[in-house]
């Protein structure tokens, strides 16, 4: 039993030190200052907020119209940077240019993706898949512990079925190693769980701290969602289309649907995103939004404001070292540049 009890405390340290470890790596990097408001959005609201903060710049100074209901009109066909862009190019592949599948298809765009692949470079976010594999070690520390004490129970018997004498049960010698265990477990799982590091808050602190009074929509939604938007009308339309992608809300005991919740705050992170960033190593496909996928590479935003861009139902990913982006619709570099293309 001595032996045995040293082995479990050997076994736990490393295993405690182990996702310790893990959880201060992974959320841990050089850090710095936000570049700029798109990455303020990713940070606050993921994908969602990104594209509601273009369409909210883009009606701001009168690009793009949104009106009722949920439909999108170019007034002047001008981006100034990838996202808007991006915008502009699934708006031309929109069926009717109607707002909740452009809002889902530019959340896919590799444009809006790659902008957390940037911040997951710095340190600001952690990838999906890292967070979900920080996630495996915590569930199997938490596990082991939960196993672990019954199993203490069961030697516990058996060692005082074989030498009656009174001594100081196994349970209660192997207890402190099973509940550092299962405390760090719990601990490290939370921690872990959330996609913004301590890095990437205080980012966006500095950043609002700079920007305490911002004066164009796109800001104002960067750092405060849906309800800072100034115009009620497009709030109620980009509300509604965060609705429109937002889960099912499960049923009540009597079968029917809960009363409609109210928003006060209008975040499409509250309403729920359907889209979340799935990083260089995983993929977002489906509807009629383009995918990125692969070991690393993808199309990158440089290529958009100089090339071709995946369409409405392109889609871009690696193949042989490097990344492909085929497309039915282009987009040319200038300040003024313009995305047409077709629904393909």
């Amino acid at each position: 039993m001595d032996v045995l009890l040293v082995l479990l405390y050997l076994v736990g340290a490393v295993g405690i030190a182990l996702v310790i470890t893990r959880v201060v790596r992974t959320r841990g990097g050089p850090g710095g200052p936000v570049h700029d408001r798109y990455e303020v959005a990713f940070l606050n609201g993921g994908p969602a907020r990104v594209v509601d903060t273009a369409l909210a710049a883009l009606q701001g100074d009168g690009r793009i119209a949104i009106g009722g209901p949920g439909i999108v009109a170019v007034v002047r066909p001008t981006a100034y940077d990838p996202v808007e862009r991006a915008v502009l190019q699934e708006l031309a592949a929109a069926p009717h240019g109607a707002l909740p599948p452009l809002r889902l298809g530019v959340m896919r765009h590799p444009a809006v993706q790659e902008i957390g692949d940037g911040l997951a470079a710095r340190g600001l976010v952690v990838a999906p898949s890292t967070r979900r594999t920080t996630a495996r070690w915590c569930l199997a520390l938490g596990l082991t512990a939960f196993v672990l004490f019954p199993v203490s129970i069961l030697l516990t018997v058996v060692d005082f079925a074989s030498a009656p004498e009174f001594r100081l049960p196994f349970v209660i010698k192997v207890l402190p190693v099973l509940l550092a265990a299962g405390i760090t477990a719990i601990v490290c799982g939370s921690i872990s769980a959330g996609q913004v590091t301590p890095a990437g808050r205080r980012a966006v602190f500095a950043y609002g701290r700079a920007h305490g009074h911002p004066s164009d929509a796109g800001r104002l939604v960067a750092l405060h969602g849906l309800r800072a938007v100034p115009d009620p009308v497009l709030r109620e339309q980009l509300v509604a289309a965060a609705r429109f992608h937002a889960p099912p809300r499960r049923r009540n005991g009597r079968g029917g649907r809960p009363p409609a919740a109210h928003f006060p705050s209008a975040d499409a992170a509250v309403l729920g995103a359907a889209t979340e960033w799935c990083a260089t190593s995983g993929s977002c496909g489906g509807g009629g939004g383009s995918s990125c996928s692969g070991g690393g590479s993808s199309c990158s935003s440089g290529s958009c404001s100089s090339g071709s861009c995946s369409g409405g139902g392109s889609s871009c990913g690696s193949s042989g070292g490097g990344s492909s982006c085929g497309s039915s619709s282009s987009c040319s570099s200038s300040s003024s540049s313009s995305c047409s293309g077709s629904s393909g």
